[in-house]
């Protein structure tokens, strides 16, 4: 009994490594079926995702790397309302999160803050509300935002990357004030605005 007991173990070892990718699949999947549920889709433009597939990288506007996880989100001029979900956050090698031209709603999930290799994050032309999450401030690679078109908050925020940000990525959203003036007390202390 130990000898099998002893080659099973060993068997469970040596497999264990070639199941992580699809953990990682299973929870990215998990991620964007969250957003599916989100939101509504008078397109049908969702329709592919289909969360009994292992491999969210065969659904339509997702693509991945060489090893299978996902980098782009490219869901823009797609007539999707609802709000994003906090669970997009978990898509921790996403390079792009395009989601503009929509009708999604609510506020911007400061969860997005964890995507650390965000490059591009392109949320404009929809109907979001509240201010930004100063969260996002961590975001050191991203290069491009665009929140502008919505009905934002606040003030803008000036630390970390957003520093290299141009008044076009925050224009026609009448309620967003600022930038911050870096030194002194901030606008937002919290609350709604």
């Amino acid at each position: 009994m130990a000898i099998y007991t002893f080659s099973f173990f060993h068997l469970l070892l040596a497999i264990l490594p070639l199941m992580v990718p699809h953990a990682t699949a299973n929870l990215e999947g998990d991620a964007l079926f969250a957003l599916r549920r989100a939101v509504k889709d008078p397109g049908l433009k969702l329709q592919s995702w289909d969360p009994t597939l292992v491999d969210p990288c065969t659904w339509f506007h997702v693509t991945c790397d060489s090893d299978n996880r996902i980098t782009r989100l490219e869901l823009y001029m797609n007539e999707l309302m609802g709000p994003i979900p906090k669970e997009l956050g978990n898509l921790k090698s996403l390079l792009s999160l395009d989601l503009y031209h929509n009708n999604l709603t609510g506020s911007i999930p400061s969860s997005l803050s964890k995507l650390s290799n965000l490059k591009f994050l392109r949320l404009n032309g929809n109907r979001l509300s509240g201010r930004i999450p100063r969260e996002l401030t961590k975001l050191g690679s991203l290069k491009i935002l665009d929140v502008s078109n919505n009905d934002l908050c606040g003030t803008i925020p000036t630390a970390g990357s957003f520093s290299k940000f141009t008044e076009e990525s925050y224009m026609n959203n009448s309620r967003l004030e600022g930038p911050e003036l870096m030194g002194f007390v901030r606008y937002d202390a919290g609350g709604s605005c």
